[in-house]
């Protein structure tokens, strides 16, 4: 099975909360009046599509009804679908292969959100494109963290720099910055916690090793990559927003998106906090993280074939 055939098969739990409740109102409908774009609307909603977002896929599309330019469900669905994409289109080509060494990519985000699994995949992604990787196991706090990390570099093949469980995580990432610069690495993926006692402490130490990797290698971090739950909905938003005030995040990872009707909520993060897609997971396997592609998203979500 293709990615794509994997990425329509993993956002069916979304597509059958918004794609066939569009054809559920439209079903029968003579015309598409204001009450059943109302209804539209609250199945937008109701996606975790987000209210602004919702609100102005809403008004494009009223528009598009008032010039008679959508009449059917097939209408509404394809105008959703490229509207969705010109919303999510950022990196029109990302392959995140293309890097200039030593390329530091720091990964941050809560604990559950799949983050250590996201660093195995992209480990496995860049050595499969010929680059030479190191890991680094900054989240010294969670218990497991470290070992977790390193059972995935021993899988991928990836070096790894790691300390003692309760070691400053700022060092281990100075350690690695060096490791890296001295052993010509291509890529070097820094883990980080995702929980310290409280949320001032967490992002102060994000901050911490952002200045420690910059002072390690200029321009770096090159990649500040937030590894989002695709199940968590709109809680993924708050999260985004919290995170972005203390990181200049680059791109999201979106995970776990087989397992989810909550796969609009991806839409609505990138209206509102203008942070581009970079990557997407559909499954446990190695090759089950891809870059994030606009068209094919929004077509597999409203099941529209080529």
């Amino acid at each position: 099975m293709g990615f794509f055939d994997r990425l329509k098969a993993g956002l069916a739990k979304t597509r059958e909360k918004l794609a066939d409740k569009i054809d559920e109102l439209l079903h029968g409908s003579v015309k598409i009046d204001d009450e059943l774009l109302d209804e539209l609307e609250e199945t937008l909603i109701m996606s975790d599509v987000g209210t602004k977002t919702t609100e102005k896929l809403m008004t494009n599309l009223r528009k598009g009804v008032r010039k008679a330019e959508i009449k059917t469900s097939d209408d509404v669905k394809k105008f959703l679908s490229n509207q969705i994409r010109e919303i999510l289109l950022e990196e029109e080509g990302f392959t995140g292969v293309e890097v200039t060494p030593p390329y530091v990519i720091l990964m941050i985000g809560v604990n559950g959100a799949g983050k250590t699994t996201t660093i195995g995949k992209l480990s496995a992604y860049y050595k499969e494109g010929g680059k030479k990787v190191m890991v680094a196991a900054a989240d010294t706090f969670r218990a497991g963290a470290i070992e977790q990390l390193e059972i995935w570099a021993k899988r991928t093949g990836a070096e790894i720099i790691k300390h003692n469980e309760g070691t400053n995580p700022s060092s281990v990432a100075l350690d690695a910055v060096r490791s890296a610069v001295a052993g010509n690495f291509d890529v070097l993926i820094v883990d980080t916690a995702g929980r310290l006692q409280n949320k001032f402490n967490l992002m102060e130490e994000l901050k911490k090793i952002n200045r420690i990797i910059g002072k390690g290698i200029a321009g770096a971090p090159h990649e500040v990559l937030l590894v989002l739950d695709a199940t968590t909905g709109q809680n993924a938003l708050r999260q985004a927003e919290l995170f972005s005030k203390s990181a200049n995040i680059t791109g999201i990872v979106l995970t776990k998106l087989d397992g989810t009707a909550k796969g609009g909520m991806i839409i609505g993060i990138k209206e509102e906090l203008n942070i581009p897609v970079k990557w997407v997971g559909v499954g446990e396997g190695l090759d089950d993280l891809r870059p994030f592609n606009a068209k094919e998203f929004a077509d597999a979500l409203f099941g529209i074939e080529e």
